[in-house]
């Protein structure tokens, strides 16, 4: 039979790497790795956590509507033997990557991305520690051809500094993802209740966080690792059906890594550490592009040297043009409109609004003073992963964009949208049988964006691994 995946490789100039691959954890050996970690009581949560999540299965109808109880999905890995294989074991997938038209890969979790939403504390780090040694164990003899990506909890910074630590400097992880998004309790609301159950807001950790993260992206600087986010926001308001997972499902990761990519960007982290790299993945960049198009016209309008006072508002002519203009009840109200000008605050005086103390510059802390400098964030620290059948990746290349954007080629391997690993890279490369990218698109697309993403605090990030002269020569990096 054809391999078309591997004929396509063949093809190209350069390697392709998976920046955001999976693998199928084997749920038992990760039970044993818990068990030494937190002990039988640890096990013990876990299974009492998975019965709570597939609480729908177990719910009639109008216990469904009664709870609102979240339609779950009911399967979320590929169902092909050899794929499914692949998935599970390190070795099998060391062995079909070149059929599959891939050189290196990058292995984010399956089961273990649900680990970074635990809200029981004690389970939550025992299961990151659990996962974290038992992927170190079961990938180190396949260095050459994979990463590992290590879960780092981030509910404070404290404990996201202690993972960080064991990962990287115990364990040789080189690659990290985390939840940029927490869903922290309202103190006012939670006050003499149980936290779990009262409202809650999303702090993105990057701007109004209650904690201080600043020294995990200084020690993130310090180790030499990317900063990525693989969480999603299946767990917001507005994905509540109790029928339809689709309506949950579509746009989950998109709308996660726009909410932390705002604070991000907002917060000024890029700004503070423009060497930091951060990666969105799996949300595609449709959501990038529209984010960077809308800051770049809310800097014109909202930073401080672009505001309109009030205060300049004339309200002498404004009364000459009721009189005129105005019917006989707007004229005979012409006073009091006169303290009620901004339909968002009514009943504010222009003076009101013009105190100077309540006036701010949002894009102060990003320290960004053009809209170039805009551009330069979203082209130069942010990167964004792709699937392969996400056809609004090639806006990432249209130039009537007025910036380029660094989308990273994610297979996806491993989930319920991969049914053939095989079809990933043919359906990945239409882009360029369509015309709808370049072979130059491609190459930065499949190969060079994800080397930039690991390389910029680490240029040996690729040692020692099939892919290490490529992306040195890629980059213009210098081997020992």
């Amino acid at each position: 039979m054809e391999n078309r995946a591997a004929e396509i490789h063949d093809g190209l100039k350069h390697p392709v790497i998976d920046g955001d691959g999976h693998w199928m954890e084997p749920i038992p050996v990760f039970l044993e790795y818990l068990s030494e970690v937190g002990g039988a009581k640890s096990v013990d949560q876990m299974r009492a956590v998975w019965r709570a999540r597939d609480a729908w299965y177990r719910s009639n109808w109008k216990e469904r509507q009664h709870n609102r109880t979240r339609r779950a999905i009911w399967w979320g890995a590929t169902a092909n033997t050899l794929d499914k294989a692949t998935a599970l074991l390190p070795a099998l997938l060391n062995e079909r990557l070149p059929e599959l038209g891939i050189d290196f890969a990058l292995i984010y979790p399956s089961f273990g991305l649900s680990i970074n939403g635990m809200s029981e504390v004690d389970l939550h780090r025992a299961a990151v520690r659990a996962y974290n040694m038992m992927t170190a164990d079961m990938f180190a003899p396949y260095a050459a051809r994979f990463a590992p990506v290590a879960i780092i909890p981030s509910v404070t910074p404290d404990e996201a500094l202690e993972e960080l630590e064991y990962a990287v400097k115990q364990r040789g992880f080189k690659a990290i993802m985390l939840r940029g998004n927490q869903e922290r309790a309202i103190p006012a609301a939670a006050d003499g209740g149980d936290a779990r159950n009262t409202a809650w807001y999303v702090d993105t950790i990057a701007l109004d966080s209650p904690y201080d993260y600043e020294p995990l992206w200084r020690r993130c600087v310090e180790l030499g690792v990317a900063v990525t986010q693989h969480s999603g926001s299946g767990r917001w308001q507005d994905r509540a059906s109790i029928s339809n997972f689709t309506y949950n499902h579509v746009g989950h990761f998109a709308e996660s890594n726009h909410a932390f990519a705002r604070g991000v960007f907002l917060g000024g982290l890029v700004r503070r550490y423009p060497s930091l790299n951060f990666g969105f993945m799996e949300g595609g960049v449709s959501w990038a592009s529209q984010m960077c198009l809308d800051l770049i016209e809310h800097w014109e309008k909202r930073q401080r040297s672009g505001l309109q006072y009030p205060s300049t508002t004339n309200l002498a002519e404004l009364h000459r043009l009721i009189g005129r203009y105005g019917d006989q009840k707007l004229q005979a109200r012409a006073d009091a409109i006169m303290n009620s000008l901004d339909p968002f605050r009514p009943e504010c005086s222009i003076e009101e609004l013009s105190r100077p103390e309540h006036i701010a510059d949002d894009f102060a802390a990003s320290g960004v003073n053009s809209k170039d400098d805009i551009r330069a964030v979203f082209s130069g620290n942010f990167y964004f992963g792709c699937e392969a059948d996400d056809r609004a990746t090639l806006w990432a290349f249209d130039p009537r964009m007025g910036v380029r954007l660094r989308p990273v080629f994610s297979s996806d391997f491993t989930h319920f949208d991969v049914p053939d690993f095989a079809e990933v890279i043919p359906e990945a490369y239409e882009l360029v049988e369509k015309g709808f990218v370049t072979e130059q698109d491609f190459r930065e697309f499949t190969f060079t964006n994800a080397a930039q993403l690991h390389t910029r605090n680490n240029p040996d990030f690729f040692k020692g691994t099939v892919v290490e002269q490529a992306v040195a020569n890629e980059l213009g990096l210098k081997l020992p």
